[in-house]
């Protein structure tokens, strides 16, 4: 039975947290791109490379929503504790089609509790 497009998305989420670079790699397509305020259309080689091994700087990443827009558009909401002790929060908009993530586009929020 093939996994809805949630189940694929926090599978992704749980392989990253936990550092699975195996297991990821099996849920990234070929032709994956990764887009952020701070990256612009990585492949999927450079994500594994650059963004992948971030997860040490969190102390805790809080999953918020996780909600199907449509039949592969997946919206992420969620919260982290970086090592630093401050807390932000993030969306991110994920396409997964044919079980696999092909695009995720990041927005980063605010920090958390900040006053303007």
């Amino acid at each position: 039975m093939a996994k809805s497009p949630t189940d694929v998305v926090q599978a992704a989420f749980r392989c990253y947290r936990s550092q699975d670079r195996e297991a990821a790699l099996a849920l990234y397509a070929e032709d994956f791109s990764f887009t952020s305020p701070q990256d612009d259309h990585l492949d999927r080689a450079a994500f594994f490379e650059r963004c992948f091994p971030t997860a040490d700087r969190f102390v805790e990443q809080r999953m918020l929503h996780v909600v199907p827009a449509d039949e592969e558009l997946v919206l992420v909401h969620y919260e982290y504790e970086l090592t630093t002790g401050d807390r932000y929060r993030n969306v991110e908009a994920i396409i997964v089609r044919d079980g696999l993530v092909r695009e995720v586009q990041v927005f980063f929020g605010g920090k958390v509790g900040a006053r303007d």
